[in-house]
């Protein structure tokens, strides 16, 4: 774990290499040109070289520490409160439905920045906005609770 970069370099590399081999099932022309299987093969395929050169080059230059990348401080209590939201959002949306679990997400998130109560109108009206997108304007089925909403 000295030099991340040559780790994340080798996940990219075998994450383009799984792509690619993934992109080969798909067909490479279609009935009128390009088929699905162009752009994930080429895109893959480059990623991969990609990643070679970042290897490389990561080798050659100055290691990198993980632990040196990591946030710290209020900078890592932000980005746990993120990554909790957003759990919290897909354990209780089920249960609560599209509406209570996106005012209950977005006041967590807006809270600690504004007032209560703004931060209350904000993720309400946020949600609202997403719910006529989504729902009534997209036609896209969200998760509802017992009551419909």
């Amino acid at each position: 774990m000295k030099n991340i970069g040559v780790w994340v370099g080798a996940f990219l590399l075998i994450f383009s290499v799984v792509i690619f081999w993934q992109s080969l099932s798909l067909e490479y022309y279609g009935q009128y040109g390009a088929g699905p299987g162009l752009l994930p093969i080429w895109l893959s395929g480059l990623l991969g070289g990609l990643s070679i050169l970042y290897i490389i080059n990561s080798l050659k230059e100055e290691h990198v520490n993980l632990f040196d990348l990591l946030p710290k401080g209020k900078v890592l209590v932000k980005l746990l409160t993120i990554v909790g939201s957003i759990f919290l959002f897909i354990i209780i949306s089920p249960y609560t439905g599209f509406i209570i679990a996106s005012i209950i997400v977005l006041l967590i998130l807006l809270t600690p920045e504004y007032k209560w109560y703004s931060a209350f109108g904000i993720s309400t009206a946020i949600t609202f906005v997403l719910f006529f997108g989504f729902k009534i304007v997209l036609n896209i089925p969200l998760p509802v609770n017992l009551w419909g909403w």
